[in-house]
């Protein structure tokens, strides 16, 4: 309820000020489950990605987004509850498989369910090799895989600002289905799980126009971390 409620605020608000455009939403089935793969840009993502379906998205968010504390901890929690997002930890080992299966279990139930192969945001607005959970997922529930491109939310909201910029119209772009059947029995298989999850960042890529990267995306930002603290000690007092 209160994500239909959330949405009732939020998206004529958006529509408003922003004019977000959408392409491809007959690929999205009106009922059953699928799972929706999507490049991951920018914190904007988390409403203008669903805000054009009629059906609710649940999306799998890291589990740091429901234990801050004070004001913003409330706020971001209520936020992240709102739009469908279900707390996950990633730390790797037996959380992964952990969250792997709420993933399935939010599939066999009927859902859609949002997940971003990247598992972070863009630290420059380029796509970055997928991870291969995605692709788990997808044989073992044997759903239908719909590509979702994020346009122009990297340059509306990039990581780090608090705010929008206005004047910059986003947009989705939703992809035909991907079919994985000829893959079905083989989840085990890491050369299968990592050809299907390129396969889905191929079309994440040839959707969005956005340059590929063959990184981690997690790889690409330490990098950068590690530039900046090395710029910041070159510099002279």
């Amino acid at each position: 309820m209160f994500y239909w409620v959330v949405k009732a605020i939020l998206g004529p608000l958006l529509h408003l000020v922003f004019r977000p455009w959408v392409v491809g939403i007959e690929h999205v089935p009106r009922r059953g489950p699928a799972i929706l793969a999507g490049n991951h840009l920018s914190f904007a993502d988390h409403f203008i990605g669903p805000l054009p379906l009629p059906r609710k998205v649940i999306s799998l968010g890291k589990a740091e987004y429901f234990t801050g504390r004070g004001l913003k901890g409330l706020l971001t929690r209520a936020f992240f509850t709102g739009v469908g997002t279900v707390p996950i930890d990633r730390s790797g080992g037996k959380a992964s498989e952990a969250a792997l299966r709420t993933g399935l279990r939010i599939l066999r139930e009927g859902h859609l369910l949002g997940i971003y192969p990247e598992g972070t945001r863009s630290p420059d607005g380029r796509l970055y090799k997928g991870k291969t959970g995605v692709a788990r997922l997808a044989l073992e529930s044997r759903v239908p895989v719909i590509p979702w491109a994020m346009v122009n939310t990297f340059e509306m909201m990039p990581t780090g600002r608090p705010f929008p910029k206005l004047g910059i119209r986003p947009g989705v772009k939703y992809g035909k289905p991907l079919d994985f059947s000829r893959y079905y029995g083989m989840e085990d298989d890491r050369l299968v799980l990592r050809a299907v999850t390129d396969e889905i960042m191929y079309a994440l890529m040839e959707l969005s126009g956005q340059e590929y990267v063959d990184k981690y995306a997690t790889s690409a930002k330490i990098e950068q971390e590690r530039a900046a603290r090395a710029s910041r000690d070159a510099a002279p007092s």
